[in-house]
C-alpha cells in the first residue's frame, strides 16, 4: 500500500468521525447550544490541515490542525464562528485507535501560583484615566485572531497575551516596568506577568487603580465588546483562560474572540468545550476609560 493511500484513508476516518456528532461530543455540545439559544445553525465546514507525523511499533500517530467554520443565524442577522483547534489520530494499520480534538490549551504557568502579587500601588494619580477604544480593540481582535503580530513574541499558550495587545491597541495604558509583578506592561521584549498570564491579568484587572483598570461585574450580558471574560474552568480558584467580547448577539449576550486554540465570535461561556467543567468560574470585567 503506497504512503500516499495510506494517508488518504488515514484522512478519510477521521473525517468519518468528525461528522459523527455524537461521537465528537463537544461538536454536538457546540450545535445544540445553538439550538438552544433559538439561533439557527445554516451551515458547517471543516478542514483538516496536518503538520505532524510520528510512524512507531506498526503504529502511525497524525497531528493536525482542524479549522471549524459555523454560519449561524441569530435573530435578523448571520455572522461566522470560526476556530482553529489542535487533533491528534492514532492508528494501528487502517484501525483508528485513538482520535482527540482539544478547543483549549489552557494556562498552567507556575510562576503565578502564589498570587495575587502586588500588582496595584495603594497611592495613585486622580488624572491617570485614559480613553478606552472599544472599536479599535475590537478590531485588532479581529485582525489577529487566527494569526500573530510579529511585534509580539508569541507564547505557546498565547491566549493574554493576544488579549493584552487587544487592550492596548484600544489605548489601555502600561504602567510597572520592569517589575514583572508590578502593573501591567510589554517593553523591549520583556512583559509583567499580567501581560502574558491568564490568572494574573485576573488578579490585576481585579485591583488596578492606576494605568488600565477595569470593574468587575456580575453577569456577561453587562459587557460591551471591548471588555474582558475570564474563565476558570475547573473552579478551583486559579484561572486559565481569557477572552475579549467582540460583539453581541441577538439576546445581547457576548460573542468573544481568544487566542491559543484561536477563535472567532464564539459564544462567550465556553459550554462546548473541551474543558469545561460544571464547576466553571468566570470573571467579568468592564474596561474603564
Amino acid at each position: 500500500m503506497s504512503h500516499t493511500y495510506r494517508l488518504q484513508v488515514y484522512w478519510e476516518k477521521i473525517m468519518d468521525q468528525l461528522n459523527d456528532q455524537d461521537r465528537e461530543k463537544w461538536l454536538k455540545n457546540k450545535i445544540t447550544g445553538l439550538e438552544n439559544r433559538g439561533h439557527n445553525l445554516q451551515r458547517i465546514t471543516f478542514h483538516i490541515k496536518p503538520y505532524h507525523r510520528i510512524a512507531y511499533d506498526h503504529q502511525t500517530e497524525l497531528h493536525y490542525l482542524f479549522r471549524l467554520t459555523l454560519l449561524i443565524k441569530s435573530g435578523r442577522f448571520s455572522f461566522l464562528e470560526e476556530g482553529i483547534y489542535r487533533g491528534e489520530a492514532q492508528f494501528k494499520g487502517d484501525e483508528l485507535l485513538r482520535h482527540t480534538i482539544w478547543t483549549e490549551e489552557l494556562d498552567k504557568n507556575t510562576e503565578v501560583d502564589s498570587y495575587p502579587l502586588p500588582f496595584v500601588e495603594k497611592e495613585y494619580r486622580e488624572d491617570n484615566r485614559f480613553i478606552y477604544n472599544r472599536r479599535e480593540a475590537v478590531r485588532y481582535a479581529d485582525r489577529w485572531w487566527d494569526s500573530y503580530n510579529p511585534v509580539y513574541k508569541k507564547f505557546d499558550v498565547d491566549c493574554t497575551n493576544y488579549i493584552s495587545q487587544c487592550l492596548r491597541a484600544g489605548g489601555a495604558p502600561m504602567w510597572g516596568a520592569a517589575n514583572r509583578t508590578r502593573g501591567w506592561w510589554y517593553e523591549r521584549g520583556i512583559w509583567s506577568y499580567s501581560w502574558s498570564v491568564a490568572h494574573a491579568l485576573r488578579w490585576y484587572l481585579s485591583g488596578a487603580r492606576q494605568g488600565l483598570t477595569a470593574t468587575e461585574v456580575s453577569s456577561a450580558e453587562q459587557l460591551s465588546p471591548g471588555d474582558i471574560i475570564c474563565y476558570d474552568f475547573q473552579g478551583n480558584g486559579r484561572f486559565d483562560h481569557n477572552t475579549i467580547v467582540v460583539k453581541k448577539d441577538a439576546d445581547g449576550m457576548p460573542l468573544v474572540n481568544a487566542h491559543t486554540s484561536n477563535s472567532r465570535h464564539r459564544y462567550w461561556a465556553y459550554e462546548d468545550s473541551t474543558a469545561y467543567t460544571e464547576d466553571i468560574q468566570y470573571k467579568f470585567f468592564r474596561i474603564n476609560g
